[in-house]
């Protein structure tokens, strides 16, 4: 059986009210039902003893008692007792009220009479001097208004409590879920980087057991992470060994020929051998920053200095290739930009977008950085002038290893750089957005802060102009 509603009543607020509130108003319909038969049997008998006193004590007189005249008020609604006297013959030789019901009961007690279309209480004496019969009457329906008038009492002061508990409940239930709800956000909180215990402060006994088995997957998890950081930088150390061993013997073995002999097959092997050394130096890379072990802090790091330090250290590379490569500062965009996040980061960022342009660029081609502002932030785009991305990969171009099908292995990509790239830029609270020139060969690669709520933080200044 589940207590939980289903959909969006889900919930431990309304599965608390659903249960609890019901059950209140059971406990206190029950409650009045109880208290109208205890009441009724309480004062019946009370009642009942009293008419029994007075029926003797007239019953015990020589003479009739003289009759005094009652009201229908006091008979039915204050409950007054109705005596009356009864010849052996029946007739009635002394009533204290003319609308009592004239019936006679035969025998001695307590009987419950139906006359004139009302209920009576009524006790009879035995025959009495001359074989008179003493009755008292009281109405049946004064006792039963009597007793409901108590248990519509205590009814009211069950829906009294259970409207002020309502209140009570909901904000208990509300904190219950604000605690788990806190809960649940440590545990999505939680990522590659920062895998941490959940904590068991202030977490209730009967959920300690979820969240300590949580707590074990995330150990595990944590473990597993390790494990595969630890075999990926030692697979690439090992491989960064042999590797540059081959590229120094291919330089010693292309010594070694007579110009001319064999340049296109070693040109190719020279290619594989340098992929080869960048695949290693990027899972050496991918592996740093994706490593729980970096404890770098964030410090406000200049962006346009960072530009340029990312353009001097690939210039060669620029230059070696044939490709312009150059910085273009958007009218109106800050001069002085500081960026608070991990400076590896925004540096792992801008290497790679740039680095990726000039790899697939053609030679002779250009490469442009450009730094601008929107609404108020810093936006850098890294503008080639390549063959683009076909609209329907560029979805996948962040996936590790995936490469543009049709570029060849002459850019010497590994398949890395965008993926270390938007790693990066997400821990810096930015995102990396790419696209297609408009009514131009190339690719765009626009680098700006994610949405509010971002961990992206900015300072920006611009310059004083004289006149």
């Amino acid at each position: 059986m589940h207590i939980l509603p289903k959909g969006t009543m889900c919930s431990l607020r309304n599965a608390l009210l659903m249960w609890l509130v019901p059950l209140f108003l059971v406990v206190g319909v029950g409650s009045s039902t109880y208290t109208y038969w205890s009441y009724m049997a309480m004062v019946g008998g009370f009642m009942d003893e009293q008419m029994q006193q007075l029926a003797q004590a007239v019953s015990t007189r020589e003479e009739l008692p003289s009759a005094w005249s009652q009201d229908e008020t006091a008979v039915h609604r204050n409950g007054s007792y109705v005596t009356q006297v009864w010849s052996p013959s029946g007739q009635l030789l002394m009533s204290t009220w003319s609308g009592a019901a004239r019936v006679m009961v035969q025998s001695q007690g307590f009987h419950d009479v139906q006359a004139d279309g009302r209920r009576w209480r009524v006790y009879a004496t035995d025959a009495v001097r001359d074989g008179r019969r003493v009755q008292v009457l009281q109405s049946d329906d004064f006792r039963r208004k009597l007793a409901a008038g108590r248990a519509v009492a205590e009814l009211l002061h069950a829906l009294v409590l259970l409207l002020l508990s309502i209140p009570v409940l909901w904000g208990v239930a509300a904190k219950l879920s604000r605690e788990v709800r806190g809960i649940g956000e440590a545990a999505a909180r939680q990522d590659a980087h920062t895998i941490a215990e959940l904590p068991l402060t202030r977490v209730p006994s009967e959920i300690a057991p979820l969240v300590q088995s949580f707590n074990g997957l995330l150990t595990r998890l944590r473990e597993a992470f390790a494990g595969q950081q630890r075999f990926l930088q030692d697979a690439a150390h090992e491989l960064r060994t042999p590797i540059t061993a081959v590229a120094l013997q291919l330089e010693n073995v292309r010594r070694d020929l007579p110009p001319g002999a064999c340049d296109q097959s070693f040109a190719q092997l020279q290619a594989g051998v340098g992929r080869a050394q960048r695949l290693v130096d990027q899972l050496l890379k991918m592996s740093r920053h994706d490593g729980p072990a970096v404890q770098e802090q964030p410090v406000p790091v200049d962006l346009q200095a960072q530009v340029h330090e990312s353009i001097d250290g690939l210039i060669a590379l620029a230059d070696q290739r044939r490709i312009d490569l150059g910085f273009v500062h958007e009218a109106g965009a800050p001069t002085s930009i500081a960026l608070t996040c991990r400076a590896a980061d925004i540096r792992s960022v801008l290497d790679n977008l740039i680095e990726n342009a000039l790899r697939y660029t053609p030679e002779g081609g250009t490469v442009d950085v450009h730094l601008s502002g929107h609404d108020g932030r810093p936006v850098i785009e890294v503008v080639d002038s390549g063959p683009g991305v076909p609209p329907e990969q560029l979805g996948r171009v962040f996936d590790r290893f995936f490469r543009v099908p049709g570029t060849g292995s002459g850019s010497g990509g590994s398949g890395l750089g965008l993926s270390i790239a938007q790693a990066a830029a997400l821990r810096c609270g930015l995102r990396i957005v790419l696209r297609n020139r408009d009514g131009a060969s190339g690719l765009v690669a626009r680098v700006e802060p994610m949405q509010a709520g971002g961990a992206a933080s900015f300072t920006a200044k611009k310059a004083l102009r004289a006149g």
